[in-house]
């Protein structure tokens, strides 16, 4: 005969942790803002230290990106 065991999860009305959900959210969100901002940064200073100016150049041009929009996505 057919086994009628239970289907839905283990713990079928157990309390959900919300201030977990929020924290990983706002963990997941800052990680997306800050490492799209240093993806860019590093873009923009290797397509300016190649086609413009040097390596000291398109440094200074990374920290002055990574500053200015660390200030912008506070």
């Amino acid at each position: 005969m057919a086994e009628h065991t239970p289907t839905g999860p283990v713990e079928l009305g157990a309390k959900m942790d919300y201030a977990e959900h929020d924290r990983t959210y706002a963990g997941f969100v800052m990680l997306a803002k800050y490492g799209s901002l240093f993806c860019t940064a590093v873009l923009l200073a290797m397509a300016f230290g190649f086609f413009v100016g040097g390596f000291f150049s398109a440094t200074i041009l990374f920290v002055l990106i990574l500053a200015i929009g660390a200030f912008i996505l506070r």
